[in-house]
C-alpha cells in the first residue's frame, strides 16, 4: 500500500466489535526505515476486571510493542511526547492515533465501533424528547402503516425511541399541488433575490393574493414556494423547553412539517434549546434535508437517542489520551471514524445516525479493495462471521449503498452500505427447543462469552467448533480466566454439550445420535442461517449466487467458509491474511468523505437540466474546497454527483449515479438514462408515460488515502508456481477434526500460516492457523497461499 502521508508515521486502526476488539498497526522498521512493519492485537471488547476501554487498551499494547517502553494500564497516553520522526500505525480498535517516538510519529487513529448499533438493538439509548409541529403528535407512532410480517395475527410494533412529545405551534405549507399536471406553469415565480414576481395561478387560487390563501410566500431551499401560516412563539417554546430540562431531558429531536425546504423554524427552536442547556439537539432539516416527514423524523429521533451514548463512549476513549488528540488539527494525530457508508469522517461529523454500521463497513471496504479485479469484474460476496453476528454484503465494482433501512424495527433514512445482518456468529447461543436445533439469535457476547471462555457462559457456536476439533486450544489466543493468560476450556464445552445431547436423544426415542453428530447438527443450522442473507442479496435480486467469489473474514469466518460456499454453489473462496481483523485493516484503506445534499423538487426536463447541472457544479466546488482544507491534493480528490429521482405519482425515489457511458454526454451527465437503467433493474419495468421528478441533489467527495494495493490476487494466481505439500515437513501438528460426510479424521494436518510459503498448496482435510484465526479446509478443497490471501477452490 502506498500511503499519501510521509513515510515516518505510525498508523493505528481499531474495530470494537460485539465480542472482540481488533487492532491493526503499521510503523517503520527501526532497522530499515524504508520498510514498514505491521502488528495485530486482538482482545475482548469488554473485560472490566482488566481494562475500562478495549480500543484504548489495544493502542496501549501497540505502543508498548512499537516503542519498547513499559506503559502502565490506566496511564494517560501522551500523543506528543514520543520521539522523532518515522511512519504511522493503522490500528483497528475504535480509532486511529498519531504518536511520536524515535522510530516514528503517531499520525492517526481510526476507529469503528458498534456502540450505537448495540444501543439501538438493546434499546439502551438516551432518553430524549420529540418536538413536532402541532397536530402531528402521533405521526411517528402511526408511521407508514407497513406490515413487515403480513401474516402475523399478533402484531407487536416496536415502541418509539422518544420518551415524550412536545408540540410546537408553528406551520408552513407548500403552495400548489404536486399532482397538478401543469405544476410548473402554475407555480409561484421568484426573482434571483427570492422575491415573488408572479403569484400562484393554479386551482384554488383566490385571484387576489400570491397563493391560494393568506400568509407570506417565500422560496424554499428546494425551489418550492412556501407559505408561512404560523411563526413559532419563542417565549412559549422557551418555557416548554425549560420544563423539559427540569424533568431531566438533555437530548431533543426537532421535526417540523416541510422543514426540509424551510428549516428556519427548526433553527429557531434549536437555538432556544441550546440556550436552555440541552447538550444534544437533532434538527431534522440539518441532519437529513430530504422530503418525507416520517423517515426524516424517525431518523432524527434515532440520532437524538444514539448520539449522546456514542459521545459518552468517545469521551471515555479520549480521556485515555492527552488533550491534544481531541484537538484534531492537521499538526497533531488525527482521529477518524468509519461511517455507515464506508467513508471516514472526523469527530465533528460522526454521529449516532452515521455509526449504525460503523463496524461492518470497515470490513466491506477491506474485502472490496483486496478482492476486486477491475479486469475480471467477478462480483464478490463478503461474509463477515464475527462473535455476535454475521454480516453479508456484495461488491460489483462499486459500494452498494441504500438510503432507507430498518434496524431493530426502526426505519432510518441515511446513506448506509447495503449490509444484511443475521444473529449468527461465534457467540450465538445453541439451544434445543420444541424438537429443533437453534443457533441464535441470542448471543453470549464478550461477557460471559461461550462456555469455553471460563466465565460460566452458555453453549455457543464457538463451543461447537472447539468440540469438533475446528479450534485448537494451543493455538487460540490465551486471553481467558482471571489472569487473561488461560486457554479455552474444552471440558466446559463438552460437559454442557453432553447435557444437551442427553435431552436430544431422549426426545428422539430409539434413534441415538453421537455427540459429534449433535454438535455438528448445530453447526449446520448456523451455516444455513448465515447463507440465508447471501441468497437475499443475490438470488432474490436476480444474481446467480454461484457466479460470485466468496470473500470470507471475521474471527469465525475461516471455520465456516468452505461449507457455506458449498451450500451456495460457489467454487472460489478468498481469505485475506488479515481476514480475522479485516474490519480493522479496512480502516487503513478507507477514504475520507465529505457530502453535501440539498432538496430540489423539480421535474427533470431539458429546460431544467442546465439549472440542475449548475447546482451540482456549485456543490462540487464546495465539496472539493472542504477536502482541500482537510489536506488532500486536487489529484487525490474524486467526486460523485447524484440526483434522487422518481416517476411522478410514485413514492419511491432512487439515488442515481450515472455510469461511465452516461457521464460523457456533451451537455453533462445523462441522469434520465441512468435513472431508467436503475429503475428497470430494481422493479423490472418502466413508467414511460410518467414525468421524472428530482427530489434531491447530492455531491459526495472522496479524498483518496492510498494509491494502489498492487496486482490483484487473480493475476498472482495465474503466474504463481504451485508447490503441492505431499510431505510432513511443514505440518505443525495433527489434530482430530470432524467433517461432514466423512466423520472424524484423527490425523488432520495442522499448518501454521506463517510457516507456509507463497505457492504452497494445502489439500483438505486440513487446518491452517495463525495468531488470530483458524481456517478449515474441508475434504476436496484446495488452498493456495499467495502473498496476501489464501485462495481456496472447491471441487
Amino acid at each position: 500500500m502506498t500511503a499519501t502521508i510521509p513515510d515516518h508515521s505510525i498508523r493505528i486502526c481499531a474495530d470494537r466489535g460485539g465480542t472482540f476488539c481488533d487492532v491493526h498497526a503499521s510503523y517503520p522498521d527501526p532497522q530499515n526505515p524504508d520498510e514498514r512493519k505491521e502488528l495485530v492485537v486482538k482482545l475482548l471488547s469488554q473485560d472490566r476486571g482488566n481494562y475500562e476501554d478495549a480500543p484504548t487498551e489495544g493502542i496501549r499494547r501497540v505502543l508498548e510493542i512499537v516503542t519498547g517502553d513499559k506503559i502502565p494500564r490506566g496511564q494517560v497516553l501522551k500523543t506528543d511526547k514520543i520521539g522523532a520522526c518515522l511512519t504511522p500505525i493503522s490500528l483497528i480498535a475504535g480509532g486511529l492515533l498519531t504518536i511520536q517516538n524515535w522510530f516514528g510519529i503517531l499520525e492517526y487513529i481510526r476507529l469503528s465501533t458498534t456502540v450505537a448499533t448495540n444501543a439501538l438493538l438493546e434499546r439502551k439509548g438516551h432518553k430524549h424528547a420529540l418536538l413536532i409541529t402541532k397536530g402531528f403528535k402521533d405521526l411517528l407512532l402511526i408511521g407508514n402503516q407497513s406490515r413487515p410480517k403480513i401474516f402475523d395475527l399478533n402484531i407487536r410494533r416496536p415502541s418509539p425511541l422518544y420518551s415524550t412529545v412536545l408540540e410546537v405551534d408553528e406551520r408552513v405549507t407548500l403552495v400548489g399541488f404536486t399532482s397538478d399536471p401543469k405544476a410548473e406553469e402554475h407555480a409561484v415565480q421568484f426573482d434571483e433575490d427570492g422575491n415573488v414576481v408572479r403569484g400562484y395561478r393554479g386551482k384554488g387560487w383566490d385571484g387576489v393574493n400570491d397563493a391560494e390563501g393568506p400568509g407570506k410566500i417565500v422560496r424554499g431551499l428546494s425551489g418550492e414556494a412556501v407559505r408561512i401560516l404560523k411563526v413559532p412563539d419563542e417565549e412559549a417554546i422557551r418555557k416548554d423547553l425549560e420544563k423539559l430540562y427540569a424533568d431531566g431531558y438533555r437530548s431533543l429531536a426537532i421535526v417540523l412539517v416541510h422543514s426540509y425546504t424551510y428549516p428556519n423554524h427548526e433553527n429557531i427552536v434549536g437555538k432556544i434549546a441550546r440556550d436552555v442547556g440541552f447538550t444534544h439537539v437533532s434538527e431534522s432539516a440539518q441532519l437529513l434535508p430530504m422530503i418525507k416527514m416520517v423517515p426524516r423524523g424517525v431518523s432524527s429521533t434515532a440520532d437524538a437517542y444514539l448520539t449522546p451514548i456514542l459521545k459518552e463512549y468517545l469521551d471515555g476513549f479520549f480521556n485515555g489520551f492527552d488533550a491534544k488528540l481531541r484537538d484534531g488539527n492537521l499538526r497533531t494525530p488525527r482521529v477518524e471514524f468509519m461511517g455507515s457508508d464506508g467513508g471516514l469522517v472526523d469527530l465533528n461529523n460522526f454521529s449516532g445516525l452515521k455509526s449504525i454500521l460503523s463496524g461492518p463497513a470497515g470490513g466491506v471496504v477491506g474485502y472490496a479493495l483486496t478482492s476486486w479485479d477491475e479486469k475480471r469484474k467477478t462480483p464478490i460476496i463478503g461474509l463477515d462471521v464475527g462473535g455476535t453476528s454475521t454480516d453479508v454484503s456484495r461488491f460489483d465494482g462499486r459500494y452498494e449503498v441504500v438510503y432507507e433501512t430498518t434496524t431493530a424495527g426502526v426505519t432510518i433514512q441515511s446513506p448506509q452500505l447495503d449490509i444484511n445482518t443475521v444473529a449468527a456468529g461465534g457467540g450465538s447461543c445453541l439451544t434445543f427447543r420444541n424438537g429443533l436445533f437453534l443457533a441464535g439469535p441470542e448471543s453470549a457476547g464478550a461477557h460471559p462469552g461461550p462456555a469455553c471462555y471460563r466465565k460460566g457462559g452458555p453453549l455457543a457456536v464457538t463451543d461447537a467448533n472447539l468440540l469438533l476439533g475446528r479450534l485448537v486450544t494451543d493455538y487460540f489466543p490465551k486471553i481467558f480466566g482471571k489472569s487473561e493468560k488461560e486457554a479455552l476450556d474444552i471440558e466446559a464445552s463438552r460437559s454442557a454439550f453432553e447435557k444437551v445431547a442427553e435431552e436430544i436423544n431422549q426426545s428422539y426415542g430409539e434413534r441415538k445420535l453421537s455427540l459429534d453428530e449433535i454438535v455438528y447438527g448445530f453447526v449446520k443450522v448456523a451455516n444455513e442461517t448465515m447463507a440465508r442473507p447471501i441468497r437475499a442479496l443475490t438470488e432474490a435480486r436476480g444474481h446467480a449466487t454461484s457466479k460470485h467469489i466468496l470473500a470470507s473474514f471475521g474471527g469465525a469466518g475461516g471455520q465456516h467458509a468452505c461449507e457455506i460456499a458449498s451450500l451456495l454453489g460457489i467454487k472460489t473462496i478468498l481469505i485475506h491474511r488479515y481476514s480475522s481483523i479485516l474490519s480493522a485493516y479496512g480502516l487503513a484503506l478507507a477514504d475520507r468523505v465529505y457530502e453535501l445534499q440539498e432538496p430540489c423538487s423539480t421535474f427533470y426536463t431539458p429546460q431544467n437540466k442546465s439549472s440542475l447541472i449548475s447546482r451540482l457544479n456549485k456543490m462540487e466546488a464546495v465539496v472539493r474546497e472542504e477536502l482541500r482544507n482537510q489536506g488532500f491534493q486536487e489529484s487525490r480528490i474524486h467526486t460523485e454527483r447524484m440526483l434522487n429521482m422518481r416517476f411522478e405519482g410514485t413514492d419511491t425515489a432512487l439515488m442515481v449515479l450515472p455510469n461511465e457511458k452516461e457521464q460523457n454526454g456533451d451537455d453533462g451527465e445523462d441522469f434520465e438514462a441512468a435513472f431508467k437503467r436503475v429503475y428497470k433493474s430494481e422493479f423490472g419495468f418502466l413508467l414511460d408515460t410518467k414525468s421524472i421528478i428530482v427530489d434531491d441533489i447530492k455531491v459526495r467527495g472522496i479524498g483518496k488515502t492510498f494509491d494502489t494495493l498492487g496486482k490483484s490476487v487473480y493475476e498472482e494466481v495465474a503466474k504463481i508456481t504451485q508447490k503441492h505439500l505431499e510431505h510432513d515437513a511443514k505440518i505443525e501438528t495433527r489434530h482430530s477434526v470432524y467433517f461432514d460426510k466423512v466423520g472424524r479424521v484423527d490425523d488432520t494436518p495442522v499448518y501454521l500460516l506463517d510457516v507456509l510459503e507463497v505457492g504452497d498448496v494445502v489439500k483438505g482435510p486440513a487446518m491452517i492457523i495463525d495468531n488470530t484465526q483458524t481456517i478449515v479446509v474441508v475434504p476436496g478443497a484446495k488452498a493456495l497461499l499467495t502473498s496476501k490471501h489464501l485462495y481456496i477452490t472447491l471441487e
